[in-house]
């Protein structure tokens, strides 16, 4: 099946478009230093909000799995310590609604804050008060105490490609301007300004992280538009049934394994400040664009075909429509000038969660893990 028709503009409207999309032209875009001479000294008391979250808790393993880190997480549920931490001595856990309490879970002795909460794609669409109370009103609130707290702190705030709307052009690095066509993609820009802007005024250290579509994420479904992204690999590898929402195999997601993002999120910890101006501190972390039948034969390479009955394709035209908004394709030459990471095969993604549903299942019967 074609994709629908407003997965693309006309060639003239993008034309139109693409002459406004600049922030600065070609010939007086910033150099941005690749130098590590101005390198952060190492952080070692990290906060993480938003973090019972996938993501969350995968950063968190990484940092108390080292002995110099000491990691506060928080959430609006207690967080739990994740599993296989080897020094989860080092963790504070406090559950707190950061609207209100945000001055709970600031501390003077922080070095870093990864802010991770927020109310995924779907969910902020289907329910707009709850999306931008979480999404934009508890991060200025915690941006503020943070300010008062802890000025100049390093912050890393994870935004996403979601920022993106139509029209677009093929290809999308940081000068195209940002036209959201969901509420969350709206409330992640609304930060993105935030944190230039505390940045510019030296309130914090920031950068605004935009994320690509993250797979494979073990677990359960999500709120997110692009869950199924995961979904389609992780429930046939469990043996689950998992429903596409869209009849469209060419259809491209940008996205990044798990380990790939831990390792740019841990090297931002480091990352010297001037890599970008103080009031453009937005970059598109590394991903790669890979179409559904991709995963789909990559699924195939590594489980074998009978496991592809299990995916069932349906329209869903609220999802559809978000997921066709999104740009398939990304210049990361920024980030990789800043030293941040490229993705790996996707092969290679399935292999690694294959993996873990191995060594889960060993733990469950054996009590340990190969």
């Amino acid at each position: 099946m074609q994709p629908p028709t407003l997965s693309r503009p006309s060639s003239d409207l993008l034309h139109s478009v693409e002459h406004h999309q600049t922030s600065y032209t070609q010939s007086t875009r910033p150099s941005y230093p690749t130098s590590q001479a101005n390198e952060m000294t190492i952080a070692k008391n990290v906060l993480i909000t938003g973090a019972a979250g996938f993501v969350g808790q995968l950063l968190a393993k990484e940092l108390l799995s080292d002995p110099k880190y000491t990691v506060t997480l928080t959430d609006v549920i207690e967080p739990p310590i994740p599993v296989g931490a080897l020094h989860p001595e080092n963790a504070t856990v406090i559950k707190a609604d950061l609207l209100k309490s945000a001055s709970t879970v600031v501390h003077k002795s922080l070095d870093c804050i990864y802010i991770f909460h927020g109310i995924m794609s779907s969910g902020s669409e289907e329910n707009f008060e709850l999306g931008f109370t979480v999404n934009v009103d508890s991060t200025r609130a915690l941006l503020d105490v943070v300010r008062l707290t802890v000025p100049g702190i390093r912050v890393v705030y994870a935004s996403s490609q979601a920022v993106y709307g139509l029209p677009v052009p093929d290809v999308v690095d940081e000068n195209v301007v940002p036209t959201p066509q969901s509420s969350y993609g709206s409330e992640k820009l609304i930060c993105e300004q935030l944190i230039n802007d505390f940045t510019r005024k030296g309130f914090i250290d920031g950068f605004a992280l935009r994320f690509p579509t993250i797979s494979v994420r073990p677990g359960k479904p999500t709120a997110a538009a692009s869950s199924f992204v995961s979904g389609m690999i992780r429930e046939p590898l469990s043996g689950i049934e998992c429903v596409i929402p869209v009849q469209d195999r060419s259809l491209v997601s940008w996205i990044c394994s798990p380990k790939t993002l831990v390792a740019n999120l841990l090297y931002a910890l480091t990352m010297p400040s001037d890599v970008l101006p103080k009031h453009i501190r937005f970059v598109n972390l590394p991903g790669i664009g890979v179409s559904i039948q991709d995963m789909m034969d990559a699924l195939e390479k590594v489980a074998g075909p009978e496991v592809l009955e299990l995916l069932k394709e349906e329209d869903i035209p609220e999802v559809r429509a978000i997921l066709y908004s999104w740009p398939q394709k990304f210049d990361n030459t920024r980030a990789y000038k800043m030293g941040f990471k490229p993705d790996q095969p996707f092969e290679e993604t399935v292999r690694d969660h294959q993996q873990l549903l191995v060594k889960s299942k060993a733990k469950a019967v054996y009590g340990y893990t190969a």
